[in-house]
């Protein structure tokens, strides 16, 4: 019996503690819906904060906070993938970015975008905006939006 009992403990033992791979990293829902009032007392003159949560490779995870419009963008090389966490707003998205001017490698920026299509985003939405497609958050009415992006580059 004694020898039984030290081989189920040789055995559990040996498995230890799983360890996560490496790259592997997860945030909770409750953290995320936390950045609203982590964020809210970083809001700059654009109305809005943001944080990168990790950077792996080809891509990047961050969260943004928003009190008010954002400008219109277009990404050159990168995808974006928005998953709403809290609050709401508009999405508008396609067309063309009016005034673009670039602001960094890859980036255009402008007041907003003629011709686009607009979609309501509200908690729990996930939205794929591929590279080369002009896109803007608005508020129109509602007083925040919190949400994490997914970037990927090309």
């Amino acid at each position: 019996m004694r020898y039984a009992i030290a081989g189920v403990i040789v055995v559990f033992g040996s498995l230890g503690v799983a360890q996560a791979p490496p790259g592997f990293d997860f945030w909770s829902s409750g953290q995320l819906r936390g950045y609203e009032k982590k964020l809210g007392p970083k809001i700059n003159a654009q109305k809005v904060a943001t944080e990168n949560l990790a950077r792996y490779g080809n891509h990047l995870v961050m969260v943004a906070h928003r009190q008010g419009d954002g400008e219109a963008e277009l990404h050159e090389k990168q995808a974006d993938i928005f998953i709403v966490e809290t609050g709401g707003g508009t999405l508008v998205v396609g067309g063309k970015v009016v005034g673009g001017k670039t602001t960094a490698p890859g980036e255009i920026r402008g007041a907003s975008i003629e011709g686009g299509e607009k979609r309501k985003l509200g908690p729990g939405d996930v939205v794929h905006i591929p590279a080369r497609t002009a896109h803007q958050v608005l508020l129109e009415g509602a007083r925040q939006i919190t949400y994490v992006i997914v970037k990927i580059d090309e």
